[in-house]
């Protein structure tokens, strides 16, 4: 018996995708952009879902984005099947009804846009949003990197449904035919089945030999002999890579240099005049980039820390020896990057950042006092405003998402399923929260400050990171204290969590 997780149906509203004309985005060439207010639209009797629109005009094109929330609970029934291969197969039985189609048919009008026209897709995923576009299609590709302002030799990930579509990538094929493996023998590289076993779908990208008669995009590789690869734990990118029935090359979906996006209104903070979808998924789970290992090197080494950690690994057989192959601040040489995250500055907000590491105390009033407004962001010891003197007068209205998990779905295990692999399916429909920040005036200078607390717990701090400094940045703060984790000790992702801080920050030791 198959295993079911019945996603039950909740009343929704009925939505009718737009349909924008078709222009590449490698065509606009103007950065003015003529902006119209962002409005709410809602026409009560007619059953259309809210939508952002947001207008540009330049010089070649108008983009119009549209902002589309889509429930992972409220797609349909899925079903899990217990397989011999490393991962267990899915698949979704999409609700066909009325009320669903707002989430299961805004799914289908993205893939559609991603296999029709130049225009990527912003998507949830569990690490971070992506900026997604058919990975075998330069022009596709190539709008990326325009949307993003993305240096041209900066590699992108791949992103996969499943593991046939790998294997059909490193063989050289566009389509899936059954397994994916040639005359029996799988092209994926040994040294990765354990790693794919236990973390897939999940938060790891592999690194893998580019074939001689690769499908991919060579802008994709940006001139190596190699790419990036991972299968994204979230239902929604599961579910958007099988309708489109294409890998899809997908950075984090922000500018250029800033901080990751963490949830669909950081997107549309950076790209709302670049994409004509942003699909809102709700907060990402993770909350940092994917981890990516390189085991085509001897000894296997990880090129950047993420959401598994390199303990994690040394678990695996044939990684016990893995060794570290980044460095917690960007390259400073010509080369090209091995990896995304190697060579330039990322992860930066609007305003300076300073980070105290772990245990090298906190701001204290003789420095605060020149400033007339600051951020701080506090995770283990930190006291609200670092214990000075200060009256709260209210807390941000961040768009919050609650927790949410399928409590009422009913999942019957298949005898033998493992359990980590149903796991890994099923934590794709988990949803989190997004920080808030609390708003205090630090006396007796008046100093306006903004103080948000991660808490104590390494994944909250992961998952709210990017997150708290953009809303920081939202404030208009003059500086943003960081309260630092140990990353020295312990099997969590605060290595990932303090590499991207020492890489957007000036720190205190």
């Amino acid at each position: 018996m198959p295993t079911h997780a019945r996603i039950t149906n909740v009343k929704t509203t009925r939505f009718f995708p737009r349909r924008f004309p078709i222009r590449s985005l490698v065509q606009v060439t103007s950065t003015e952009h003529d902006r119209v207010a962002i409005t709410t639209l809602r026409r009560p009797g007619l059953g259309f879902a809210p939508t952002l629109q947001t207008h540009s005009r330049t010089a070649a094109t108008m983009v119009r984005t549209g902002y589309y929330r889509v429930d992972p609970q409220k797609l349909g029934k899925i079903t899990f099947n217990k397989t011999e291969d490393l991962i267990d197969d899915w698949h979704i039985e999409y609700d066909e009804s009325e009320e669903a189609d707002a989430h299961a048919g805004t799914l289908k009008h993205a893939a559609k846009e991603l296999t029709t026209t130049d225009y990527p897709v912003a998507f949830p995923t569990e690490t971070v949003y992506g900026l997604g576009a058919d990975a075998t299609r330069s022009s596709a590709v190539n709008a990326i990197f325009a949307a993003k302002g993305r240096p041209a030799d900066n590699p992108l990930i791949v992103h996969v449904h499943s593991l046939p579509q790998l294997r059909a990538l490193l063989l050289g094929k566009r389509e899936v035919t059954g397994d994916g493996k040639e005359g029996g023998k799988d092209p994926i590289p040994d040294i990765y089945r354990p790693v794919i076993e236990r973390f897939w779908p999940g938060p790891v990208t592999i690194i893998l030999p580019v074939p001689d008669n690769s499908v991919l995009a060579p802008e994709v590789t940006a001139g190596l002999p190699t790419f990036g690869a991972r299968m994204p734990r979230s239902i929604i990118a599961l579910s958007l890579l099988r309708l489109c029935g294409r890998p899809l090359a997908a950075p984090s979906a922000n500018a250029s240099t800033r901080p990751s996006p963490t949830a669909a209104e950081h997107v549309h903070d950076d790209l709302s005049t670049k994409v004509r979808i942003i699909i809102d998924g709700g907060p990402c789970e993770v909350g940092v980039e994917s981890t990516v290992i390189d085991g085509l090197s001897s000894p296997p080494a990880i090129l950047r820390p993420g959401g598994v950690t390199v303990e994690q690994l040394r678990q695996c057989p044939g990684w016990e020896s893995v060794v570290v192959g980044y460095k917690d601040k960007q390259a400073e040489d010509s080369s090209k990057p091995r990896a995304p995250g190697m060579k330039y500055r990322h992860y930066s907000p609007k305003a300076p950042v300073v980070l105290f590491e772990a245990g090298a105390g906190k701001p204290v009033f003789e420095e605060l006092r020149t400033k007339s407004s600051i951020g701080i962001i506090r995770t283990k010891s930190w006291e609200p405003v670092c214990n000075l003197a200060a009256e709260k007068t209210g807390s941000s209205n961040t768009n919050r998402q609650a927790s949410c998990f399928p409590t009422d779905a009913e999942v019957y295990p298949e005898p033998g399923v493992s359990s980590s692999r149903l796991a890994n399916l099923l934590r794709s429909v988990v949803q989190h929260q997004i920080p808030h920040a609390d708003h205090y005036i630090v006396k007796p200078e008046g100093i306006q400050a903004w103080d948000i607390n991660l808490g104590a717990e390494t994944e909250n701090v992961a998952r709210g990171l990017f997150s708290a400094l953009r809303e920081l940045d939202k404030k208009r703060v003059e500086t943003i204290y960081v309260e630092g984790i140990d990353d020295k000790s312990g099997d969590d992702i605060a290595v990932a969590v303090m590499n991207r801080l020492r890489k957007a920050a000036e720190i205190r030791t």
